[in-house]
């Protein structure tokens, strides 16, 4: 059984009946497009198509089907082309001609879009939850690490003191913004194309705002053409699965780091380790290297992705079939990836002895410039001084904070004996409590923010 053929006088060649074919990865699609089935036989009713005896017919029929592919028993055939190929034939086999009566008005074109839409409204939902689980699990260890301090890198060179708390919620704003660009995805993708039929709409009076309704879309198209072959929503999700992978690349990066001897500050739990098949000391991050090659995948279905949209003309052409494999396999890798990596924070353990043995008396050098300007110094001149600061300390082998005060005085006579107040890490952090500053409470004030978004 095919959806076309009347005026082919050949039967398909086999190996481009494989090549066209899509049932290897749109069967996904069965219970959207029995959804979108049923839905459709009621308006196609409504607009004086079919009886109510066939519509109560053609519904039985399809939520047998909808249980056969619920419980895995749906028997896919070699000759099924698609998905909606598929369920027409079964249910044709099922409670026969009448269900030929079904497509009628449609079109696949607008059938596969609303099926995909309604999929991606799930999957949507699915990553908006996996994403809140891993910012609670963020805020939860910055609850428990709040007043451990470590060095704040820049150019993976030590910067400032800062909390780890502070750096912990640091990876929670980007997953917000990754929340807030699906949830603004998931209004677009809201949108009906079901009743644009193959391009110019349906002939039939249907009721595209009832049938919107029912299918739980909240607008319909406003353009026939423009909905059968519109794949922003897929592109944007394609974007939204990249930047997540990107943002949890970036801290996958930094915990490799940071669990390695050379740092020490954490170690992985053994669950989310792995060995060496010739090294039997190894112990290695591979959920977290893996998260940064998963992310370099990702990024390219982006690109590739968009590669295929930007020379079709308008309306429905084949390339778009190319849409599907992209989304399902982002999908799966989030699916995988988020849990994976929000277990690895719930079970590493942090060294704070190794954080705070790695707190140089250097990374006050900014604290120290701003002693100088509290006592009219300009910043910029300011600067330069503990630049020479550091550079004479250097040159006598000792850490700034025990250079002796004539030699702060021979560089800046503003220097006074209070100069080694200034090196008090914890004093430094206190510093910085303007919103958003990694003081403790400007990271309670975060902290209470990011529980709110939650």
């Amino acid at each position: 059984m095919k959806l076309w053929g009347g005026r082919f006088s050949e039967e398909p060649d086999k190996l481009a009946f494989s090549y066209n074919a899509s049932l290897s990865f749109d069967w996904r699609l069965a219970p959207y497009d029995i959804q979108g089935s049923i839905s459709w036989a009621h308006a196609i009713a409504n607009a004086g198509v079919l009886t109510r005896d066939e519509v109560a017919e053609i519904e039985k029929g399809l939520h047998l089907v909808l249980h056969e592919v619920n419980t895995s028993t749906f028997k896919f055939q070699p000759s099924d082309e698609d998905v909606h190929t598929a369920v027409e034939r079964r249910l044709t086999e099922l409670i026969g001609p009448v269900a030929g009566k079904l497509h009628t008005g449609r079109s696949r074109n607008d059938q596969v879009v609303t099926d995909f839409r309604l999929w991606m409204l799930e999957a949507i939902d699915q990553v908006i939850s996996l994403l809140s689980v891993l910012q609670t699990t963020l805020t939860t260890r910055a609850e428990q690490d709040l007043g451990i301090m470590l060095p704040g890198y820049t150019h993976l060179q030590r910067a400032q003191p800062i909390l780890l708390s502070h750096w912990w919620l640091s990876h929670f704003w980007p997953l917000s913004a990754d929340r807030q660009r699906l949830v603004q995805l998931r209004q677009r993708t809201a949108v009906l194309p079901l009743g644009s039929s193959a391009l110019a709409g349906t002939p039939y009076p249907i009721d595209r705002q009832e049938l919107a309704l029912t299918l739980g879309f909240s607008a319909v198209s406003p353009n026939s053409l423009y909905a059968i072959s519109d794949r922003d929503f897929v592109a944007e999700f394609l974007f939204s699965a990249a930047l997540i992978a990107i943002h949890l690349s970036r801290l996958s990066e930094t915990l490799i780091l940071y669990s390695t001897a050379e740092f020490g500050f954490i170690e992985l739990s053994d669950a989310y380790s792995s060995g060496s098949s010739l090294m039997p000391q190894k112990k290695n991050p591979d959920p977290l290297e893996l998260t940064r090659g998963k992310a370099g995948t990702l990024l390219g279905r982006l690109a590739g992705f968009l590669a295929v949209l930007k020379g079709l003309p308008s309306a429905y052409d084949k390339d778009l079939q190319e849409d599907k494999v992209p989304v399902f396999e982002a999908s799966d890798t989030l699916g995988l990836m988020l849990p994976v990596i929000n277990g690895c924070l719930q079970t590493l353990t942090v060294h704070p002895d190794r954080m705070l043995a790695a707190l140089d008396p250097a990374l006050l050098a900014t604290d120290l410039a701003d002693y100088l300007v509290k006592k009219g110094v300009p910043f910029r001149q300011a600067h330069q001084t503990v630049g020479q600061i550091v550079k004479r300390a250097w040159q006598l082998g000792v850490s700034i904070n025990h250079l002796p005060l004539p030699e702060f005085v021979t560089i800046n006579p503003s220097f006074e004996q209070d100069v080694y107040q200034v090196f008090d890490m914890a004093h430094s952090i206190a510093q910085r409590s303007a919103s958003g500053g990694t003081s403790l409470d400007a990271v309670r004030e975060q902290l209470a923010q990011a529980r709110g978004l939650i």
